[in-house]
């Protein structure tokens, strides 16, 4: 799954409780800052637990403000892991 968050996502660990929550439900992938402050990560694993980090997505950390979640399904990656990039 390819994601775009957008909102208040910048300067509020959105990355680091992303990837918290990605690994907490198994999931592999990336996630990243955007140069015009939206986040961006990519996701992969069980579809239920997809769709708990989409939910997840959709609330942030407490600190966030999400606007918009938009979400497009992908090729699966085999990537291990879930990584933080700059």
């Amino acid at each position: 799954m390819h994601v775009i968050v957008s909102g208040r996502v910048q300067g509020v660990s959105y990355r680091a409780s992303t990837a918290a929550e990605a690994r907490r439900l198994g999931l592999s992938g990336w996630v990243r800052i955007l140069a015009d402050g939206r986040v961006e990560l990519e996701a992969e694993g069980d579809d239920a637990r997809v769709a708990a980090l989409l939910e997840w997505c959709a609330r942030g950390p407490a600190a966030a403000i999400v606007h918009q979640v938009a979400a497009a399904e992908l090729a699966p990656t085999r990537e291990r892991g879930f990584a933080i990039r700059r």
